[in-house]
């Protein structure tokens, strides 16, 4: 799939407004201006961030401006912006006439908006301001990075914050190939991986990604690729080279990231807390208190609360006769109540230590028309979600054979279908 070599830039854009590439333009880092002001020479410009716990007036007094025209630029402002609501950290511009008067104030109430105070009228007429909030043009592009897992980075999400990304990429990347890869567990160092993804820029600051389109991972000798596909009229998904569905009945793992397993499946185990042997029908992952739980499929919530020693405990009914439990949880997430529908991913509840635990895991349990089985086992048997209608077929071999023979920017292009 991923046949060009792929390095961490920006390969095209899709929005409006220049490439980020190590010798195109950059990003225009300003809001789009109604008017252009030119300053006299001899004007201050203060460009600095909002201290913590201070107030508009506060600001603008800091700055040598009058109480009373801090007054008249707050009363302006709270025209279209809740004043209270000024955040700190947030950068702001203050320019200043030499009389002391104020020809503008911006200040970026957050990552789509920038409130911007204009001065008019002349030096006789009393100060006013035209007021207004501007919207930031935003700047989508695809970007391409690749990655490895090895001792300084052993987990997805330090090998993506390696190369400037977020854990959210991470996260996204887990999604696309959370039914074949357990990344708390299966990951070895010398794992590669390659993605093809949409970033957004606001004001030249990062603002969000769009979906993978592409992406390849090389895992334990096995490579795995997905395309982003959506047949018309159709929900888009991920498919691997013979469209077929990377979506599982079940994830890998209840978990995201890092935890690792500290007990396994078993009808005799020496119970840490009892003391005496009982089965564990279970899988243990250790993780910190708070760690997000996911359901590993769709279904109905049959159980949402205290479970004796189980603690607190989410049970879900799946399709074809299967039951999964979360136990030892610290929280339940809003809306798990019995008869609530779940989608595969959605969060459940928190990891904790509820119940007869010796610090916080998340006990993990499977049943399968009533009876125990081992979810490490029963997750590698079940097949995956359906593949390509057959009548997009032709669509579908048309995109991949384009992807081998381009790389993986046009590959991406064809796939989306955007």
């Amino acid at each position: 799939m991923l046949r060009a070599p792929l390095a961490p830039v920006v390969l095209a854009l899709v929005a409006t407004g220049a490439c980020v590439g190590p010798t195109g333009p950059r990003l225009e880092p300003r809001a789009r201006l109604a008017h252009d002001i030119v300053l006299a020479r001899d004007a201050s410009v203060v460009e600095a961030r909002v201290p913590a716990r201070a107030t508009l007036a506060g600001l603008l007094r800091a700055h040598d401006v009058s109480e009373d025209l801090a007054r008249r630029i707050v009363d302006a402002a709270a025209r279209v912006f809740d004043t209270r609501r000024l955040r700190a950290e947030q950068p702001y511009r203050l320019e200043k006439r030499p009389d002391g008067l104020v020809r503008l104030f911006e200040y970026k109430v957050d990552a789509d908006r920038l409130l911007r105070v204009v001065g008019i009228g002349g030096d006789a007429a009393p100060p006013a301001f035209d007021v207004a909030l501007v919207p930031f043009e935003k700047h989508r592009g695809l970007v391409s990075l690749r990655g490895t897992i090895d001792r300084d980075h052993p987990s997805l999400v330090a090998a993506i914050a390696e190369q400037g990304e977020t854990v959210s990429l991470a996260m996204a990347m887990a999604e696309v190939f959370g039914g074949d890869i357990d990344f708390n567990n299966d990951l070895q160092p010398g794992d590669r991986f390659e993605v093809v993804f949409e970033k957004t820029l606001s004001a030249g600051e990062f603002a969000g990604y769009g979906p993978i389109l592409a992406a390849e991972f090389r895992n334990d000798g096995r490579t795995l690729r997905a395309f982003r596909f959506q047949p018309p009229g159709g929900e888009p998904g991920y498919y691997d080279e013979q469209g077929r569905s990377l979506k599982r009945f079940f994830l890998r793992s209840p978990l995201k990231f890092e935890p690792r397993i500290s007990s396994g499946f078993s009808f005799r185990r020496l119970h840490p807390v009892l003391g005496a042997w009982r089965a564990h029908p279970a899988v243990d992952y250790v993780a910190p208190v708070g760690t997000p739980v996911v359901a590993v499929a769709p279904g109905v919530v049959t159980h949402a609360g205290r479970a004796g020693g189980a603690g607190t405990m989410v049970t879900i009914r799946h399709g074809n006769g299967y039951e999964s439990s979360y136990l030892h949880l610290s929280a339940i997430a809003r809306g798990m109540r019995v008869g609530a529908r779940v989608a595969q991913g959605e969060i459940v509840g928190r990891v904790g230590a509820t119940g007869l635990a010796t610090g916080p895991h998340l006990d993990y349990r499977l049943k399968r028309n009533g009876a125990w089985v081992n979810p490490l086992v029963e997750h590698k048997r079940l097949p995956p979600g359906d593949p390509v209608a057959a009548v997009h077929m032709a669509a579908f071999d048309a995109a991949r054979a384009r992807a081998r023979l381009l790389g993986a920017t046009e590959a991406v292009a064809v796939l989306a279908h955007k």
